[in-house]
């Protein structure tokens, strides 16, 4: 598969929120950062609404992030992109992956996973990625035929050794900005199999999952740095392999420091004391809140 380009060499950044619940300081923060950073560098800032929740998504919580974001003073420069309007694309890809033997089908819940995860070493704590528990690789052993068309209304999982096999690497490396300077993480490619396993790329309710909708779509939109919390850092090694199979350039990745609550909780949107929305009806103006969360140099 081949992957678009930047356009006009020209740095791109995107804000990507869900339209789950309202927006809270950690999200100015970010779009503050994703969007100071595009200006400052005489670049493009995009705005992608990641609807990928179809339960928990509304038009009213998409509604409120236009609002939200104009009061910040933050402006996108091209129309946003809708994760609901690129189901295609996410099939698309789910397909050539299927069909290259990259991807098995797997019908285990949270619940057989932990305990199958747990049950060679009883009484230890299983290995957790960044999704959680690692998944133990229950279906994998089943058999697959990847001349079957591709299973639908099932979880689908990356053969994680499968890929990387595939792409004959011994290091996984992406590039991080930070303060400024472009810094190379490494890390050797077998730590995937053990410390990441075989992450969900499709879910039995929406054919794509964050991993693989996130790498599509910066790719579609041509985005050259990624800016997201450092709770999303160890997700990027995930991400480049995928952008390696299927063919995408690697983005710059700019991890920032998380907005916490008092008790140095990180917050959630279910903190809706802490909405953007909340502050605005308390008199606040987008200063004042810049002043709370810090620099977005910081």
């Amino acid at each position: 598969m081949a992957g678009a380009r930047p356009p006009n060499g020209r740095l791109l950044t995107r804000f990507a929120p869900s339209p789950t619940g309202p927006l809270h300081l950690g999200h100015a923060y970010s779009a503050w950062v994703a969007h100071d950073l595009a200006r400052a560098n005489g670049g493009r800032f995009l705005l992608r609404i990641e609807d990928i929740d179809r339960t928990r998504s509304h038009p009213a919580w998409e509604r409120a992030i236009y609002e939200d974001l104009a009061w910040l003073g933050i402006h996108w420069d091209a129309p946003p992109l809708r994760q609901s309007d690129r189901l295609d694309a996410y099939v698309d890809a789910l397909r050539w992956l299927w069909r290259e033997g990259l991807l098995y089908a797997c019908s285990c819940t949270r619940r057989d996973i932990a305990a199958a995860a747990s049950a060679p070493q009883e009484g230890a704590e299983p290995p957790r990625g960044p999704d959680g528990i690692v998944y133990p690789g229950t279906c994998r052993i089943l058999p697959r035929t990847p001349d079957a068309p591709m299973p639908e209304n099932t979880a689908l999982r990356l053969d994680m050794r499968a890929a990387l096999d595939r792409l004959g690497l011994s290091t996984i490396r992406f590039d991080e900005t930070d303060q400024g300077y472009i810094q190379t993480r490494t890390r050797p490619a077998e730590d995937l199999i053990d410390q990441v396993g075989d992450v969900v790329l499709s879910r039995r309710d929406f054919p794509g999952s964050y991993h693989l909708s996130v790498v599509l779509d910066d790719g579609a939109q041509g985005v050259t740095h990624v800016v997201r919390g450092a709770d999303l850092r160890d997700s990027t090694w995930i991400h480049r392999v995928l952008q390696d199979l299927v063919g995408l350039p690697a983005p710059v990745y700019l991890h920032h420091r998380l907005i916490r609550d008092p008790e140095g909780r990180r917050l959630a949107k279910r903190d809706d004391a802490r909405a953007i929305s909340a502050y605005r009806d308390e008199g606040l103006s987008p200063g004042d809140l810049r002043s709370l969360v810090g620099s977005s140099q910081d």
